[in-house]
């Protein structure tokens, strides 16, 4: 069966840049590609009835607009040209980004997002890439691959996983790590960072479960003490080098803190890295 990507765009670098990444991630599976740019009008809210919509003749202008620049994109990058086992719909939506983006994830049962982040020399005034991070943050129903803008593709040398032992891990929540670390023979490496000197017994169990889900591929632990969790994953994946980030982003527990709002900014807009935001879905 083939995967479903959802690839959203405002046709700037970081976002084609997103889409030739994910593309040639995946260029020996079978995936159903969806790229999506929605146009908005600005002032114009759908949480604010006093505000009119936009006239008809303002609709059609965005709309044209935004169909225009999705054909540049077609041609630029002949996508259909390159692996016949994937497929591409492009769509042009009316609607704030992450509105539309959860009523799509939604309508064509979308397994991953991939966006791209702001580089360091894009335009600071495009939104597209300050809404990364509210995109890892707020769509919860659907992994998040942030890949920043200055990153071309090539296989990670390891995979940075940062985790408590405190909460349970389940198989397709981390479909999407196991999957990325299987085709690029990445390994995991495992991050602790810890205030106590050694693992409770229910700790012991879900490092233990955690083993299980990611049986079949490399993998090894890490412990960092005494600094907090941004410091320390800066520090360990800056120290080594790393290439790609994953994390689950579990609500109410230990992962409230890894994405508290500075670490939501550096992960969102000034990561230098790609970043796999999976999602716990009971959430």
């Amino acid at each position: 069966m083939k995967k479903r990507i959802l690839v959203p765009t405002d046709f700037s670098k970081n976002a084609t840049n997103a889409i030739a990444y994910v593309v040639e991630l995946f260029k020996d599976q079978q995936v159903e590609f969806y790229v999506l740019n929605t146009y908005f009008s600005l002032g114009y809210s759908t949480d604010n009835l006093s505000i009119p919509e936009p006239s008809s003749d303002v609709l059609q202008s965005l709309k044209h607009t935004s169909e225009k620049k999705m054909e540049g994109l077609k041609v630029q990058l002949k996508f259909e040209d390159e692996y016949p086992n994937h497929t591409y719909h492009f769509m042009c939506e009316f609607g704030p980004l992450v509105e539309v983006i959860k009523n799509t994830v939604e309508k064509y049962d979308i397994e991953l997002i991939a966006i791209g982040s702001r580089g360091e020399t894009d335009d600071e005034n495009y939104n597209f890439g300050r809404s990364s991070a509210e995109i890892m943050e707020k769509v919860r129903n659907c992994p998040v691959f942030m890949v920043p803008a200055n990153v071309s593709f090539k296989k990670p040398n390891e995979i940075v996983f940062p985790t408590s032992f405190k909460t349970h891990y389940k198989r397709r929540e981390l479909n999407y790590l196991y999957e990325i670390a299987n085709i690029t023979n990445a390994p995991i490496r495992i991050l602790h960072i810890s205030k106590e000197k050694e693992l409770s017994k229910e700790q012991n169990e879900k490092k233990a479960l955690l083993e299980s889900c990611f049986e079949g591929l490399k993998y090894s632990f890490h412990t960092l003490e005494n600094t907090d969790v941004q410091t320390g994953l800066n520090i360990f994946a800056q120290s080594r080098n790393s290439e790609m980030i994953a994390f689950i982003n579990k609500k109410h527990s230990f992962f409230g803190s890894i994405f508290s709002r500075p670490l939501v900014k550096d992960l969102g807009l000034n990561a230098k890295v790609p970043v796999l935001a999976l999602h716990d879905f009971r959430n």
